[in-house]
């Protein structure tokens, strides 16, 4: 720093006593800006250091989940033998759509864990939608249908993709119901399965029927033997899995008979899920804090049902709980935890039905049954 002496011309002082003028004495200024206070040295504030995963299951956190049923029992859709075999018809009925190129199964192939594999599925004219097929077993689990939770059962779900353009690009529900009449076959079948309506042939039955055979779309395996009280089902890693799995957090989403499913999650719940621009449940409820909100997917046969997310955007299931566990919960795994964990969600893979699921003959179309539209 540069001082320069100044002098100050003198001065009289006066004063009590004082009979002679007193020169002032030199005065020395600062003529450059005094240097800024070094910043305090901080210390960084350490790491959180977490607990170690527990690697033996509780009674507690074996209680998160139970078996699945043999079926999703509905009061307002009691399932009959007619009913479920109407029902798995239409599930495989391609007339439904307007080209007669897409059923329920195209979407949702039952003897490929109820996906097709594809990050968004083809519909009418080849189109794709914006958001992953989810598997329709154990579906009846969940506390809603679709990744935003629109429709609140199957049946009303089965109502929705047969009229969306995307998808099987039917016009109305009086089309539907036209082509249905036009067959002859479906006039007994429908009578079978609803026979105290006069006219059973109606939109809303078609859906009873359809919600009815995916009612018992279950996929038990031994994750229900180990639940039901045979030890021997889990292999020591998977229940050294299961445990960190719920060690972790996982069991506070992914809970009870379906290990999910019964509950709607902000996906990037502590830190944000970057590249994600689709709004989730707020579409339907029009709520600020349902933005990015989506129905949390069961894990039943997760490995088999890749690739996941609502817009099929994760392939690699190592990568998903790694990722799950960063945004959700706020915790880095490390890689032991991450296979541990991986381990035991492969346990969650059930047995396919495959007599249920056969695919049946369909009935003939009659003299007035609508060509393929392809336009």
């Amino acid at each position: 720093m540069k001082l320069t002496k100044l002098l100050v011309p003198g001065f009289l002082l006066f004063g009590a006593g004082c009979s002679t003028p007193a020169v002032a004495p030199p005065v020395t200024l600062q003529t450059t800006a005094p240097a800024p206070a070094a910043d305090p040295v901080l210390e960084p504030e350490p790491e959180p250091v977490l607990p170690p995963l527990p690697t033996e299951v509780t009674a507690e956190a074996k209680a998160f989940f139970s078996t699945l049923p043999s079926a999703f029992e509905s009061e307002h859709n009691p399932l009959t033998e007619s009913k479920i075999t109407l029902g798995r018809m239409l599930f495989f009925e391609n007339r439904m759509s307007k080209n007669h190129d897409v059923s329920c199964n195209s979407c949702h192939g039952l003897d490929t864990f109820g996906v097709d594999g594809k990050t968004t599925s083809n519909g009418h004219k080849r189109q794709r939608g914006d958001r992953n097929s989810p598997t329709v077993y154990n579906a009846g689990a969940h506390i809603a249908q679709f990744w935003d939770g629109r429709a609140a059962d199957l049946e009303a779900q089965a109502k929705g993709p047969i009229l969306n353009p995307v998808e099987m690009a039917m016009v109305d529900e009086s089309t539907v119901v036209a082509i249905l009449k036009s067959i002859p076959g479906y006039r007994k079948l429908f009578k079978q399965a609803f026979p105290a309506d006069k006219d059973p042939i109606t939109y809303d039955n078609l859906a009873l029927a359809i919600g009815a055979f995916e009612r018992k779309l279950v996929t038990p395996g031994k994750f229900d033997r180990y639940l039901a009280g045979d030890e021997t089902a889990l292999s020591v890693d998977e229940k050294r899995g299961m445990a960190k799995f719920a060690g972790v957090g996982c069991t506070t989403c992914h809970n009870g008979a379906a290990v999910g499913g019964s509950s709607f999650q902000k996906l990037g719940l502590v830190e944000a899920w970057v590249g994600v621009t689709d709004e989730g449940r707020f579409k339907v409820t029009k709520a600020e804090e349902d933005k990015q909100r989506f129905r949390v997917p069961s894990l039943r046969n997760i490995a088999e049902t890749d690739p996941y997310l609502h817009d099929g955007s994760e392939t690699n299931l190592n990568q998903l709980i790694r990722k799950m566990a960063k945004h959700q919960l706020g915790r880095e795994l490390a890689d032991a935890d991450v296979v541990d964990i991986e381990v035991f969600l492969k346990a969650l893979t059930g047995v396919i039905p495959v007599a249920y699921i056969a695919v049946p003959t369909l009935p003939k179309s009659g003299p007035k049954t609508p060509k393929p539209d392809p336009s």
